[in-house]
């Protein structure tokens, strides 16, 4: 009998997984929006996803870059497990449709968000960790994240508001300044516009549905305005 359209046993066809306990992956797709007392959200459940997520990807590192120092490893690590990479994450394996929103979330695109989809990414993995135990979830985890792991290849990316900092030092400057200019959005749902300024007068504002991957971005479009890169 086929799986209902958009039910957890779905979810679970598509990630490739059989669940002894679904109930477990139900929880992992319910935003808080649409919790109710006989469907908990996954709030809890992304905390826990975000360390078995964190472990995973520094193995994985750590096997594929044997010859490389922490340093490096560090920005590659970074890199993998941001909220944004999360999210690109749940909407390649298709796992946005699942989404449990209240429908006035829903209307405002809640399913696209952010914010959401890289919570509900970790939710799944703690789902994953809780049913199946660590062994598999960190596979699962792995198997996801394969491609970007071999993408970084031999150049571990680097951090833009280091390298911001590290050009403003060597022109004898003061590190960038970053300021919250806008924080929008209901708490589920936030987005945060930053500024980046250099002492020299030259800024760049971002967004993102966090501060921290704000600040990124903003410094990413200073480095461009100021001819660092091309990116």
């Amino acid at each position: 009998m086929a799986a209902e359209k958009n039910s957890p046993a779905e979810a679970a066809r598509i990630l490739g997984l059989s669940f002894h306990n679904l109930d477990l992956l139900e929880q992992a797709l319910t935003h808080p929006s649409a919790a109710t007392v006989m469907r908990p959200h996954n709030q809890r459940m992304e905390f826990l996803g975000d360390r078995v997520l964190g472990l995973a990807i520094a193995e994985a590192l750590f096997q594929a870059y044997p010859d490389e120092a922490e340093g490096a490893l560090a920005p590659r690590f970074n890199e993998l497990v941001r909220k944004e990479t999360c999210a690109e994450v749940a909407n390649e394996v298709g796992l946005a449709p699942f989404v449990r929103v209240d429908h006035p979330l829903m209307v405002r695109g809640g399913r696209k968000s952010v914010s959401i989809l890289g919570d509900l990414m970790e939710a799944v993995i703690a789902a994953v960790y809780l049913d199946q135990g660590q062994a598999v979830a960190q596979k699962f985890v792995q198997r996801l994240w394969a491609p970007r792991i071999m993408a970084q290849g031999d150049a571990a990316p680097q951090n833009a508001k280091s390298q911001l900092q590290e050009w403003a030092q060597q022109n004898r400057m003061p590190p960038p300044r970053y300021r919250t200019v806008e924080r929008t959005g209901p708490d589920h749902a936030v987005v945060f516009t930053i500024e980046a300024r250099l002492e020299t007068g030259e800024t760049a504002v971002a967004s993102a549905s966090s501060k921290k991957a704000a600040e990124h971005i903003a410094a990413q479009n200073l480095l461009k305005q100021i001819g660092l890169t091309d990116e």
